[in-house]
């Protein structure tokens, strides 16, 4: 009799901590925006990038409207994204010496879906592509992407190059590239 009550408090202690840490648990109470830094973006792009929390806070920073200028996300204070979008005169490469100091353990992106070129790091990407605008015959999109999920490093950087192959283009229509839309 007393190795069954035993047995059914023990039961109920682990039943009550697991409630207890399911509250615990983290959560996303915010939604993702369609559109961000002035430029539409892919809802689950986007999320992957995104902590849990309960606040999303997004710059109203257009990237397509003044060159250089960041667009930065965050949640609860936690500085998640930030976004800088650069017309520039020439092809900058990525993966050129002069850009190594961008990143932590650079390594070179596969062949984009779009005209450029693009290197990644731990937590950051850095694309060049071509625009054709007389401002802005190329461009130059940077990412930062913290993370704080305790995602392996291969599945962050996964989750980096998903959202910029969804979000260059979509600068690119923005902007009014020739041949982007």
């Amino acid at each position: 009799m007393q190795r069954v009550a035993a047995r059914t408090a023990a039961l109920a202690v682990f039943c009550g901590l697991s409630l207890l840490m399911a509250g615990c648990g983290s959560s996303r109470e915010y939604a993702i925006p369609e559109g961000v830094c002035g430029v539409p973006v892919g809802e689950k792009e986007l999320s992957a990038l995104l902590p849990d929390g309960e606040k999303l806070d997004v710059t109203d920073t257009s990237v397509v409207t003044k060159s250089g200028s960041n667009c930065d996300m965050s949640v609860d204070d936690f500085p998640a994204v930030s976004l800088t979008v650069e017309q520039v005169d020439k092809f900058y490469a990525p993966m050129s010496k002069q850009e190594s100091f961008r990143f932590t353990n650079r390594k070179k992106m596969a062949p984009l879906p779009f005209d450029g070129a693009g290197a990644m790091g731990d937590k950051n990407v850095m694309i060049s592509t071509s625009c054709g605008l007389p401002e802005a015959d190329h461009l130059v999109v940077l990412l930062i992407a913290r993370d704080r999920s305790g995602k392996d490093g291969d599945t962050h950087r996964s989750d980096m190059e998903a959202f910029v192959v969804d979000f260059v283009p979509q600068v690119k229509t923005a902007m009014g590239c020739p041949g982007s839309s």
